[in-house]
């Protein structure tokens, strides 16, 4: 298959090694991974502040980059939900659906020996609604130990523009959620969102943990 990447502005500035995984991983299971160059961003921060015509824009231009592809994947379930919900594109997946769902691809060659947390974002819960694809997928990860954390499914405070206009009750949520991946006893805490991931990994850093944040791409593409 012919597959699109769409790479979200966090991670295109601050992850690029997120959307690298994300190639290797498909390019390992013999698809086609094309970059169309023209891509920017696709509106979601200006959608989250208010801006929605420029945020309409943008979408337009997301559309006539990508529409032609039987299939578009990114490794972000905000971007992906964003553009699926404003714009209407049903080839539009987030990695793990796209392996999982439409691929039908549990078990892609990994190996990663740690134990590992999954953090289920707001996005992945509410908006693309991945259900149990990523944790099949670890599941399937040679020598990765899954381990529950308390209360997962609740959010870690981040929520786009949400934590710097709400820095002190975003600062609360990101306690809770890193005290319980430190009792869970995870080594790394995994989710799909690059955004998540840096509000989380920040919060273990500033206490110390030794527990890191890292990308499900970047664990299905360790061999």
């Amino acid at each position: 298959m012919r597959i699109a990447l769409f790479i979200t502005c966090v991670a295109d500035t601050l992850f690029p090694e997120v959307g690298q995984a994300t190639v290797r991983i498909l390019e390992r299971l013999g698809h086609e991974v094309v970059f169309p160059d023209q891509q920017t961003c696709c509106g979601q921060m200006h959608l989250n502040s208010g801006y929605r015509d420029e945020a309409a824009r943008l979408g337009r231009r997301f559309r006539s980059i990508f529409a032609e592809y039987d299939a578009v994947v990114s490794p972000s379930s905000s971007g992906v939900g964003t553009v699926r919900e404003e714009l209407g594109m049903e080839n539009v997946f987030e990695l793990s659906e796209l392996l999982v769902k439409k691929l039908g691809v549990e078990n892609v060659g990994a190996r990663f020996p740690a134990t590992v947390a999954y953090h289920p974002t707001c996005h992945s819960l509410r908006v693309t609604k991945v259900g149990d694809a990523p944790l099949r997928l670890l599941q399937n990860v040679r020598g990765l130990e899954l381990v529950e954390q308390a209360n997962a499914d609740e959010c870690c405070g981040f929520g786009g523009t949400f934590a710097l206009k709400n820095a002190e009750t975003s600062t609360a949520m990101l306690e809770d959620k890193c005290a319980a991946l430190e009792a869970s006893g995870a080594r790394w805490c995994t989710a799909l969102d690059s955004s998540c991931l840096l509000h989380i990994g920040g919060g273990l850093s500033r206490r110390g943990s030794q527990t890191r944040a890292i990308h499900l791409a970047e664990i299905l593409a360790s061999t």
